[in-house]
């Protein structure tokens, strides 16, 4: 349950905070061009966002895609684009609450494309989460399977209440400091694209990096729960401004209706700044304790020697007839350095796979209490499914077993080199 939950709220949480934060900096130009449609554009490029991610989750789930980067690294670039003009858009709108019709149609239409691209980003891996719910060889209604969907569940719900609670000082704070939150939230966004692109580019060979970026890389690479605590934490910007706004306003007037609604405002503003700071404390302690209690770092087994000759590995089938699992390590011609695994299944034959799967890439799999795991998702594989294509099983490679010697063709795991440089 915990594992779910904490793997749904970041996933969802900047997509849900860029939508609330977008509809609330528009609001005063929706309210005066209402008679327009434009605005449904941000409507569209939310469900257009989340129906991507969920034909792109399914590709990968059913092994239909392999090659994750050949939509990662476009799809990326894209959205680096739309941060810039996000951003762009965002500094207009805190120079001036009502902007021209033709600025408003523009700004809907850039906010649409950025939504689209975020949502399509940031949603595929909570997506195939959902693949996780049941384990392989498990009934599917089982007292576990509703622990994990009851958790992704509140994942999922705790952002959009995170976001409604934030929502509420919109009408303490207005909209222009709202758009001053907006500049640094998807900064945050653009950051993480830009780290991400930037380790697809390296891990490729696209680009080179000097010492100071390589350094820079591999912070953000282990900073990524850093960067969406961040993302809650902007927030208190507005949260400072309603508290002044609530501290400045003076409950008096002349009649009695005035002061009423003076402290109205008070209240409302004291109100929206305490809950904000509790769910951007929640957040932090959510993410942080969550994360720490579910994240037990699982050291695989190390490689296991075999013979590498006339590009052939040859490894003896006594070796790995035991029905444990055996990893072993091998260095592509690219310089890549791959893993791939054999074991024994039950009173079946030897199967060679990659120590890799289309969903969680080259995270790699471990046995425990007679079970192969994924490190990545923590999902155990049914013994009798591994060698065939498809989920979270490894993936299968071709090899040959003659009953005394197990041989993969070192260009069968040449071409399959690219499951461990994404």
């Amino acid at each position: 349950m915990l594992e779910q939950f904490v793997t749904a709220l970041p996933g969802s949480l900047a997509p849900i905070l860029l939508t609330m934060v977008i509809s609330a900096v528009c609001k005063p130009a929706d309210a005066r061009y209402h008679t327009t449609r434009v605005r449904y554009v941000r409507v569209a490029g939310v469900v257009l966002g989340i129906v991507a991610a969920i034909v792109f989750a399914t590709l990968r789930g059913t092994g239909l895609l392999t090659q994750r980067t050949i939509v990662n690294q476009p799809t990326l670039v894209a959205c680096i684009l739309a941060d810039i003009a996000v951003l762009v858009a965002f500094a207009i709108l805190v120079k001036t609450n009502e902007p021209e019709q033709k600025l408003y149609t523009a700004g809907n239409v850039i906010f649409g494309v950025a939504l689209a691209l975020t949502y399509f980003r940031a949603l595929p891996d909570v997506i195939l989460r959902v693949t996780n719910f049941v384990e392989t060889g498990q009934t599917p209604f089982t007292s576990d399977m509703l622990l994990r969907a009851l958790g992704f569940t509140l994942g999922i719900a705790a952002s959009v209440v995170i976001a409604a609670i934030f929502s509420a000082l919109v009408s303490t704070v207005g909209a222009r400091i709202f758009a001053i939150t907006g500049i640094a939230l998807t900064a945050l966004i653009a950051a993480q694209h830009v780290i991400d692109l930037t380790q697809i580019l390296f891990s490729t060979r696209v680009i080179r990096l000097p010492s100071f970026a390589f350094q820079a890389l591999v912070w953000g690479l282990n900073n990524t729960l850093t960067l969406v605590i961040a993302q809650a934490v902007v927030f208190v910007i507005p949260v400072v401004a309603a508290f002044v706004a609530g501290w400045k306003t003076a409950v008096e007037g002349q009649t009695i209706a005035e002061v009423r609604i003076h402290r109205k405002f008070k209240r409302h503003a004291y109100v929206a700044v305490a809950f904000s700071l509790l769910a951007v404390l929640g957040v932090g302690a959510a993410l942080t304790y969550g994360v720490a209690a579910t994240h037990v770092e699982i050291k695989l087994s190390e490689p296991e020697k075999y013979v590498l000759e006339d590009g052939v590995a040859k490894i003896k089938a006594s070796q790995v007839s035991d029905g444990h699992l055996h990893r072993f390590e091998y260095k592509a011609s690219d310089g890549t350095t791959m893993r791939f695994l054999a074991i024994k299944k039950g009173s079946g034959g030897i199967v060679v796979v990659l120590d890799a799967c289309d969903n969680c890439g080259d995270a790699g799999y471990y046995e425990k209490d007679g079970k192969v795991i994924c490190k990545k998702c923590d999902v155990a594989m049914n013994i009798a499914t591994i060698g065939f294509k498809g989920g979270c099983n490894p993936v299968p490679i071709d090899f040959e077993n003659d009953g005394t010697t197990v041989t993969v063709q070192t260009s069968v795991l040449d071409a399959n080199s690219s499951y461990f440089r994404r």
